[in-house]
């Protein structure tokens, strides 16, 4: 039996380097040294948003050359494309299912990658919505 294939959304990233949020910061690093490389996904949308928060949006923003590093490292994770057809799906998700476009663009991308879940803090916890179950691992 393979393990499950996990999203990651942009906030449990973002909580890795956000010195004000330290028990989140606790979390979205143990989540990430326990869990298995092969078995997490992110999205380019996820890289961008990320490269954005990470440099203007935090109370300690990290410098230029460190946020490249860390996309180098999160590039190493299975990174989806958003491509045309991942982009009309999260069109269609975000209709049927009454949540935003962006967030119907992280689960779209979830599940064009087949993943299980996806890990956020933006979606209602144990919301199924294309075959994605959220999840959120602060609570």
């Amino acid at each position: 039996m393979s393990a499950e294939l996990t999203f990651l959304d942009t906030n449990v990233l973002v909580y890795v380097y956000d010195r004000d949020e330290p028990g989140k910061a606790g979390v979205a690093k143990r989540l990430l040294s326990e869990s298995d490389p092969g078995e997490l996904v992110l999205s380019t949308q996820v890289l961008s948003e990320f490269y954005v928060t990470v440099t203007r949006k935090l109370a300690h923003v990290l410098d230029g050359p460190s946020a490249a590093h860390a996309i180098d490292l999160l590039s190493l994770l299975n990174v989806v494309s958003v491509d045309a057809e991942v982009v009309k799906a999260a069109v269609q998700i975000s209709e049927v299912s009454q949540i935003s476009y962006w967030d119907g663009l992280i689960v779209a991308a979830a599940a064009a990658a087949g993943c299980g879940r996806v890990l956020s803090e933006d979606m209602n916890d144990g919301q199924v919505i294309s075959g994605v179950r959220v999840e959120n691992p602060f609570v």
